[in-house]
């Protein structure tokens, strides 16, 4: 058990943290998940200006850090002692497979986000081996395979048995397997199919559930073209924890600044739990000492210390998502230039745009010094899959600077440590494009940007972080605060500037793309929250805008979900258009026309939902959902 003197009722906390939130009583949005509930503290930020957007998206990640009240619903919270016991047993387990190399495999898997962390995470310990001269310890599964890690493949995470097949061949011939399988709200089939196919096979494999929903609140539908649902599943691993051969990580962070955009605080929380107790089990084999609780808290809290440092610069960070809103508001285009991890972590960043704002690719794209070589990803060079693969410097130069034009911004990152000259000749060039041109410096204590690379920007974030005196694991640490830091400010700019350019309503994504079950469910729950209508009317008006017609077949009706999100995933505006369909009664044909004819998507709607007689203001919409708890 934790020895407790290391786990006080109330933590010392380094940043502030914000009070419970409303989302925490028994009644609020009692239909939904966590990772699926409206954040109180966002209601409308989609009125908010830049640096009030900011303020809030600091608010929500700050959330993450709170701890649980037991006055309240009581969810189990990050520094929550069962949630340090679990961390602890599976710190134990990694340190079992690192001690043996060449028989065990640490694999890491998840879908969209989830699965590009997997990834970043995979390939960034077994560098940290390689330094110690040890093999690799570590592989990552992403739903889709790598091709996802650079743009969305979301209807891979719906089948379960592709899941299993991925887990088999990235483990073949091991004898003890460490499964992490990360799903933000414990509802993706891919992961629901390899970790069932885990508990199957204990012999071999270890299963660990990585999530940010109560068990109670997993997806309880059947998957399609399978037999069991996620909570079964999760519940059967819950069975299984009482005997330390399966482990479940689900505290709970509270809802996204961005209703179910999991891809933030989800994502952001994910990095924390993992690298924490991967980072304490590798200190831990190297200097042959036992993790305690006190270790693995003083490992998160440094993530706290990412949270003050990165929101310090909460002015300069509200100046970019202005500049990248007026970009997008004037059909221009943003361009992350990132260097190594810093890199992956723009590329990321700009992958998620697509399904969550319906984006298309080319609005937000992120590039990386030496392409897929920096990258690092098991199936090498994808060039050659077309333009949205293209992520080198080079390519960046040759075939997107010479379009770039004053509309468009662009946002260097790097390290002082990079290669200077290379950046400051780079800029030079993007400089002669487009007077937008920003940078995101991290520097160590003692270290100054040079006055040649501050008068090539607009504008230089340095976020400075203290020198690292510890052992060569402190190395990582910072590297991983900084990617942390830099997934904070990415997030806000490209959020910030979707809501500026009119994606968002109240803090609702209702211009995303339905590409997989999870979002077609997603878009019946926004329709039914804005028009009170029925689920049944809602998913009817969701079919007549995914296939442009008024008159629903027996044969569109009764197809798999699937059939409905692989042609939605080509369409854009379906849920826009979906939502003018219920609140006009008008023609589909009549309803794509009048989105068509207003580009900003949130006016169109907020025209439509706050007509005389709607509705549509957030207390008159909380009110109504109140009634409905009651």
């Amino acid at each position: 058990m934790i020895n407790t003197m290391f786990v006080p009722q109330k933590q010392k906390h380094i940043m502030e943290t914000p009070d419970m939130g409303k989302w925490e009583l028994a009644g609020y949005e009692a239909a939904l998940p966590v990772t699926e509930k409206s954040n109180p503290i966002t209601r409308e930020i989609d009125k908010a200006d830049p640096v009030q957007i900011v303020h809030l998206l600091k608010e929500c990640d700050a959330e993450i850090f709170q701890e649980e009240d037991d006055t309240l619903v009581n969810y189990k919270r990050l520094y929550s002692a069962s949630v340090l016991q679990t961390m602890m047993d599976v710190t134990k387990k990694v340190e079992a497979i690192l001690k043996d190399p060449e028989h065990s495999l640490i694999i890491l898997s998840g879908c969209g986000t989830s699965g590009r962390l997997a990834f970043l995470l995979a390939t960034s310990f077994n560098k940290l081996l390689k330094g110690l001269h040890k093999n690799p310890s570590y592989a990552y599964i992403i739903a889709g395979g790598d091709k996802a890690i650079l743009t969305s493949q979301e209807a891979s995470e719906d089948n379960p048995h592709l899941g299993v097949e991925a887990l088999k061949r990235v483990c073949a011939g091991k004898k003890k397997v460490l499964f992490i399988g990360i799903s933000c709200g414990l509802s993706a089939p891919f992961i629901a199919g390899q970790l069932d196919f885990c508990l199957n096979n204990l012999d071999v494999f270890t299963p660990v559930l990585v999530g940010f929903n109560p068990v109670n609140m997993a997806r309880n539908e059947i998957i399609e073209g399978w037999h069991l649902t996620f909570r079964q599943v999760a519940e059967k691993m819950e069975e299984v924890q009482e005997t330390r051969r399966a482990f479940i990580l689900n505290p709970a962070v509270g809802p996204e600044g961005i209703s179910g955009s999991s891809r933030m605080k989800g994502g952001s929380a994910t990095k924390i739990i993992l690298e924490s107790l991967l980072l304490a089990a590798h200190k831990a084999t190297s200097n042959n000492k036992e993790v305690t609780a006190k270790n693995l808290l003083d490992w998160m809290k440094t993530y706290e210390k990412v949270h003050k440092i990165t929101y310090s610069q909460g002015k300069m960070i509200a100046a970019m998502v202005k500049q990248a809103g007026t970009s997008l508001e004037k059909m221009g285009r943003i361009y992350y230039i990132g260097w190594q991890t810093l890199g992956v972590m723009g590329i990321i960043d700009a992958s998620e745009c697509v399904p969550t704002f319906g984006t298309d690719f080319s609005d937000v794209r992120g590039f990386i010094n030496k392409g897929y070589k920096e990258m690092a990803n098991r199936e090498g060079d994808l060039t050659s899959r077309g333009p949205e693969f293209e992520i080198s410097h080079e390519d960046f130069m040759k075939n997107v600077l010479p379009d770039v034009t004053e509309n468009d911004t662009v946002v260097f990152i790097f390290t002082l440590d990079d290669d200077l000259l290379e950046i400051e000749k780079l800029a030079n060039q993007v400089k002669n494009k487009t007077p937008n041109l920003h940078a995101i410096s991290h520097v160590t204590t003692g270290q100054y940007v040079s006055a040649n690379i501050k008068k090539t920007f607009a504008s230089v974030m340095s976020m400075t972080w203290p020198i690292v005196f510890f052992e060569y694991e402190g190395f990582f640490l910072q590297k991983f605060q900084r990617e942390l830091s830099t997934k904070w400010i990415l997030n806000a700019i490209s959020t910030g500037g979707h809501i500026l350019k009119g994606k968002i309503y109240f803090n609702h994504m209702i211009d995303l793309k339905v590409s997989n079950s999870k979002l077609f469910r997603r878009a019946v729950a926004i329709l039914q929250r804005f028009t009170s209508r029925s689920p049944i009317i809602c998913q009817e008006a969701l079919l007549k805008s995914i296939y442009e017609t008024d008159d629903l077949s027996d044969e569109i009706r009764n197809v798999e979900i699937s059939t409905h999100t692989t042609l939605a995933a080509t369409k854009f505006k379906v849920v826009p258009t979906a939502l003018v369909l219920l609140t006009r009664n008008c023609s589909v044909a009549e309803a794509m026309s009048r989105i068509q004819a207003k580009p900003v998507v949130r006016e169109t709607i907020d025209r439509y939902l706050t007509a005389p007689g709607r509705k549509r203001t957030a207390d008159q919409i909380e009110m109504q959902r109140d009634e409905e708890n009651e």
